[in-house]
């Protein structure tokens, strides 16, 4: 929806407008942030969560799929829920179950009880940053959306940035415990001062009917294209070789380096990094050049930084190939994120919606994937993970072409 009609719904003018949707997105931003920083500061501390319950870290590893694949299986069901009822409802709620959840993760006292509380919090939480994706492709025009979701998944990348350093670094201090209820505190805060744009959501998507036959002629509509199809089969991919990659970097750290909780939080200081600082200047830089040129060449960056783990390296540089890594993940999700923003049409929860299970699932799968490879050990996992994406960034210079300027149709 452009800015003409959210202006119509609202009865503001066009500053009025442009400053609330700004300041919306700054709330969506730092609620994403929390979300993310609560979704990765969980993996750097496999190895003292083993070693608290004294357990194996592949069997510890399991909590992070335990997250991520119910969060992308659930985003289905709030896209629909979000269509129907509304987003603000949905976001808001899902938003009061992500920090209840997260603060009751606490109360676990074994790893089956912490991968239980994960499965829930995954279940609760994954109607925020897709919604909030949705939105964004209602306020903002197509060919101006490359900046507020460059903040967007700039937030993500800031989450990731501090939630993997902190997640280790405090655990010493604070104990696995008190993170997640100041996480959980965080994310009650967040949803107060969500409460007064309740109005302008509601105002920037209104709600659909339809049937269930509805529903998966959408699902079909939105994969039957081959715009469609290789967006969301790149996304789904992507996130396997990142998350794959970045669940097993502080056992990596661990073993390779001899590093304890503290060094592990300082070998990943530099993910999240290039996202968070220049997550608004990627956008731009899509929206002027286009998607084409950037997907490519984030692919190979990826691929890179898997292939410099396999070599080896300083300590000392370990923030700068984390740093690699990251910016490779922050020049491909967030503008696969931008196309699939205009596949929607009527129905933007429900294709954002589509494109957070493919994110999330992803990563879910990356993670197991990666660490039942691991028993061939760490080169060979990352060699494989470094080719597959390699591939991709090949392909992606044929089947992305069409990106280099605005595509408004399939």
């Amino acid at each position: 929806m452009a800015t003409a009609s959210y202006k119509d719904m609202s009865g503001m003018d066009v500053s009025q407008v442009n400053n609330e949707r700004e300041r919306l997105l700054r709330m969506l931003a730092a609620a994403t942030f929390v979300i993310f920083f609560q979704a990765f500061m969980v993996a750097p501390i496999i190895p003292t969560l083993a070693n608290t319950f004294g357990t194996s870290v592949e069997r510890v590893g399991l909590i992070v799929p335990a997250y991520l694949i119910p969060y992308g299986i659930a985003t289905l069901v709030f896209g629909l829920l979000a269509d129907r009822l509304g987003i603000h409802r949905v976001m808001f709620a899902s938003l009061a179950a992500f920090a209840v959840l997260t603060a009751l993760t606490a109360m676990a006292t074994s790893i089956e009880q912490i991968a239980l509380w994960r499965v829930l919090t995954g279940l609760g939480a994954s109607g925020v940053v897709p919604l909030g994706l949705a939105l964004v492709g209602r306020l903002y025009p197509y060919e101006q959306r490359g900046r507020p979701l460059g903040w967007l998944f700039g937030a993500m990348a800031g989450g990731m940035a501090f939630g993997s350093p902190a997640g280790a670094m405090l655990v010493p201090f604070v104990g696995w415990q008190g993170l997640f209820l100041v996480v959980g505190a965080a994310g009650a805060g967040i949803l107060l001062l969500f409460l007064p744009y309740r109005r302008i959501i509601a105002a920037a998507v209104q709600p659909v009917t339809g049937t269930f036959g509805d529903l998966f002629r959408g699902y079909k509509s939105l994969l039957g294209t081959p715009r469609g199809q290789r967006t969301y089969g790149y996304v789904l991919v992507n996130s396997m070789f990142h998350s794959g990659v970045f669940t097993w970097l502080g056992v990596y750290f661990e073993q390779r380096h001899g590093v304890g909780p503290v060094g592990v939080g300082l070998a990943l200081l530099g993910y999240g990094v290039p996202g968070f600082l220049l997550g608004p200047m990627i956008g731009r830089a899509a929206d002027r050049w286009g998607r084409a040129r950037l997907l490519p060449l984030g692919l190979a960056l990826s691929a890179v930084a898997a292939a410099l783990l396999i070599l080896g390296f300083p300590l000392i540089l370990a923030p700068v190939v984390a740093m690699l890594l990251s910016l490779g993940y922050d020049m491909t999700q967030p503008l696969f994120g931008g196309i699939v923003t205009s596949l929607g049409d009527k129905r933007p929860g429900q294709a954002m919606g589509l494109n957070v299970f493919m994110l999330f699932v992803g990563m879910g799968l990356g993670s197991l994937i990666f660490g039942e490879m691991l028993r061939f050990g760490f080169e060979v996992s990352l060699g494989v993970f470094a080719m597959v994406e390699l591939g991709l960034a090949v392909m992606s210079i044929r089947l992305f072409r069409s990106e280099v300027v605005q595509v408004r149709s399939s």
